[in-house]
């Protein structure tokens, strides 16, 4: 790969102008409700008393300018202009970007190992991040009530807390539906702000000096070096711009891109301008200047509005979740877990139940901890600025290894970007017994998990290979004197193609009996989203009815092996009769053992996740009526 071209299959681009409309209002819905909702507090918080800065003429333009040059350098240069060309086959976010770096690197080797950490605890992070979005935007939208009418403000949480139940309570049901009017909205929320944007900016044309980059540079000098604390309010005005990248696979590059540069943008940077400007003329509106700067006869239709745009926020953030907790799955670092698919038409809406409740749970611990968005700001960024941290040093690598031919220009911006990430990483750090220590804490807590199941997983593999036999010696001496042969085929589900499955020589032991057929299953998940239809299936004979059979899946698909068996004589293989196969899978009993691989508590630990994973048959949807299940013990 020469330059960073993008190979988007669901870019829309070629489906004419109609098509690029709809994709430019689905991905306005999809993509930018996290974003669009950050005039909510942004600027609130970066004038919150913990700062300790003055509403004064010099200030406000260097805020503004601050956050104008933040949505520049972050969101429209480091991930809509060149991060979106890094996509793994269409598809993007940190899991498919960290794939994409380690398929450049050795396998198995030190740099693909260090690679995985760092993706992985971006990925974690960005859980930490699905658990204070929800609570950070419904709760800033719903304060706007006490504006309207401050005898309700006692209502505030309890109000939240019943808008955010309902908003996961519905997730079983899909986002299909409730997804057709999501663009509409957001597009009406988007005009909205811009309106009184601009109603104010007339008032105050002053505030349009802060495009220039020399107002934030005089904020710094002016204000010294705890000046750069401050970055951990501007950085919410920039939150959800990794979901432009992780949301690519939907929409793809183009309407992503259309739609933040001819309405997100632009949108956004009229009402902080309009914010700032009501700031000058009218310094007691600092208190809340999103919701001071609405006319009186609008404020109730925009509380209504704001509280839908956060709805929208949260809902994009949670399903987000749901495809970064498939990814992981499939890549091996968490454990199976029941996924439901939402939409018959649309491949990508899942639902995964255990990711809803538990989001649900730690959403509403948040609410009802920090209970206002001005103490759960200071809880929020420190997970974004360090996804987006990673997201840049992979970005370096993808660069220098895939892009040889624009490393020379984008190297040296990933400086820049790394050292704006790096001051918004510390900005926030240094809130850490202020609120930060929450999204890192539970960052650290899903990235210990994560790497115990990975390690755990590892382990197991090495003891079942271990005290496994060699398929190929162990067959000719069993055809030496074979047993007795049952009608049907027999699958054996086995992680190793080259070790005779366990399920097979309990069978042969308490059976002792053969199938016609028998069929020695692999299941491979690839570091691509989706497999090619010609990498789909492979079936070798092995002599004596006896067949290795490799499906391979993308980290994007879910598994479905009765229907890939079925498919198999298109491809000119073997016919597999549903009714006539039989599967034959080992379930591991984990046994903890001191002193060896991993500390006794993380053998426990991934002892525990393991008894309460989906079984790898309900995750490859093997029928219960046609499978068997042999048990065995595993020390590690």
């Amino acid at each position: 790969m020469s330059k960073p071209q993008s190979n988007s299959t669901h870019d829309a681009q070629g489906n004419g102008k109609s098509g690029l409309r709809t994709m430019v209002l689905g991905a306005i819905g999809v993509v930018f409700g996290d974003i669009g909702t950050s005039p909510l507090y942004t600027l609130k918080e970066a004038f919150s008393p913990h700062f300790g800065l003055v509403g004064n003429h010099d200030t406000i333009l260097g805020i503004l300018s601050l956050v104008f040059w933040a949505l520049m350098i972050v969101v429209t240069i480091k991930y809509v202009t060149i991060i979106m060309r890094a996509d793994n086959e269409g598809e993007g976010g940190i899991m498919a970007l960290m794939a994409l770096a380690q398929r450049t690197l050795p396998k198995g080797g030190r740099s693909a190992y260090i690679v995985g950490l760092l993706g992985i605890f971006g990925a974690s992070l960005f859980f930490g991040d699905g658990v204070i979005t929800p609570a950070m935007s419904v709760l800033s939208a719903v304060e706007g009530m006490g504006v309207a009418a401050p005898h309700m403000r006692a209502w505030i949480v309890p109000i939240t807390v019943a808008i955010l139940i309902v908003v996961f309570m519905a997730q079983r049901y899909g986002t299909q539906k409730v997804g057709k009017v999501f663009g509409p909205i957001t597009l009406v929320w988007f005009i909205s702000i811009a309106a009184i944007g601009v109603y104010h900016v007339l008032d105050a044309p002053e505030v349009l000096k802060a495009f220039n980059p020399w107002w934030g540079v005089k904020f710094f000098m002016t204000h010294g070096w705890h000046s750069l604390f401050i970055l951990g309010a501007v950085v919410l005005a920039v939150t959800g711009g990794e979901a432009l990248y992780a949301d690519m696979g939907h929409f793809g590059p183009n309407p992503i891109r259309i739609g933040w540069m001819a309405v997100v943008l632009p949108s956004l940077m009229l009402n902080y301008l309009g914010q700032g400007a009501l700031v000058l003329e009218h310094p007691s509106a600092i208190n809340n200047p999103f919701f001071e700067a609405v006319p009186e006869w609008a404020l109730v239709p925009m509380v209504v509005l704001a509280t839908m745009a956060a709805v929208i926020a949260s809902q994009a953030v949670i399903t987000g979740a749901y495809s970064v907790a498939r990814q992981a799955m499939q890549l091996g670092y968490i454990p199976r877990m029941q996924i439901k698919h939402t939409s018959s038409d649309t491949i990508g809406q899942i639902y995964v139940p255990y990711i809803n409740w538990l989001l649900m749970v730690l959403v509403l611990a948040v609410v009802l901890i920090f209970r206002s968005s001005t103490a759960l700001a200071t809880a929020y960024g420190i997970s974004v600025s360090g996804t987006m941290l990673i997201d840049t040093l992979l970005l370096a690598l993808v660069a220098w290894t895939l892009w040889p031919g624009w490393r020379k220009w984008v190297l040296p911006l990933c400086v820049v970007f790394f050292i704006v990430d790096l001051g918004f990483v510390i900005a926030n750090g240094a809130k850490f017994f202020h609120g930060a220590w929450f999204p890192i804490v539970l960052g650290l807590l899903v990235f210990t998990l994560l790497r115990t199941w990975r390690r755990g997983r590892e382990l197991l593999h090495d003891e079942v290979r271990k005290e496994g036999i060699q398929l190929d010696s162990f067959l000719p001496g069993l055809m030496l004197a074979p047993p007795v042969r049952v009608p049907g085929t027999a699958v054996f589900l086995t992680a190793d193609k080259g070790v005779v499955p366990h399920a097979l020589l309990h069978n042969l032991k308490h059976n002792k009996v053969l199938h016609e057929r028998n069929v020695f299953l692999t299941v491979v998940t690839l570091n691509v989203p989706y497999a090619a239809a010609k990498q789909r299936l492979e079936i070798t004979s092995i002599g004596d009815a006896f067949y290795r059979v490799v499906i391979r899946y993308g980290f994007m698909e879910t598994p479905d092996v009765p229907l890939a068996l079925m498919r198999s004589c298109d491809a000119g293989g073997i016919y597999f009769d549903p009714m006539d196969t039989t599967y034959f899978a080992s379930r591991e009993t984990i046994i903890a053992t001191p002193h060896r691989n991993m500390p006794a508590w993380r053998d426990k630990l991934f002892a525990i996740m393991h008894r309460n994973a989906a079984p790898a048959t309900s995750f490859f949807r093997i029928p219960g009526n046609r499978l068997v299940e042999l048990g065995s013990t595993v020390e590690i």
